[in-house]
């Protein structure tokens, strides 16, 4: 079981749009992450409202969350690098992981109030501050999305082209 507050610690992300329960796996090449969808997500209540549906958009977005506490082991590494050449703490100037493209996005198994998926992301490739990163999320053992995406790092409030 995943103390809670790792995963508030590696993301800047919080309720309700948190989508990581608990971190099953973390090693050097990916992490396997745990979401439960008790049906009291406020999407529920719109989308398909006589038959829930979890959004493949949110299904897609938990797994890129998976893949940003991943990163975070990067972005530590990058702060604690440049506070040890300059002597001053960068936490006042985070780096966070934000999506700059997807591909091949395919939608296979419905996800519903209940379920439980596991989220599988993988590193690729890296290109200095860009991470290339592949995804399965799973439902009962069987597949609810795949996709390809990248993440490039980006200083907290910075804003400008990907």
């Amino acid at each position: 079981m995943t103390d809670p507050q790792q995963i508030l610690d590696a993301i800047p992300h919080r309720a309700p749009f948190l989508f990581v329960d608990e971190i099953v796996r973390w090693d050097e090449n990916g992490i396997v992450c745990k979401k439960t969808f008790d049906g009291q997500e406020f999407f529920f209540a719109g989308h398909y409202p006589h038959y829930p549906l979890t959004p493949g958009v949110i299904l897609c977005e938990a797994a890129m969350q998976a893949g940003a506490i991943f990163l975070s082991k990067f972005f530590r590494e990058t702060h604690d690098a440049s506070e040890r050449m300059t002597g001053r703490s960068q936490r006042d100037r985070r780096s966070v992981p934000v999506v700059g493209r997807m591909n091949d996005v395919k939608f296979r198994q419905m996800v519903r109030p209940g379920d439980e998926v596991l989220m599988q992301v993988t590193l690729t490739d890296r290109m200095k501050d860009v991470f290339f990163m592949k995804a399965k999320v799973t439902t009962d053992g069987q597949v609810a999305v795949t996709f390809n995406f990248a993440c490039k790092m980006v200083a907290e409030g910075v804003s400008g082209q990907l």
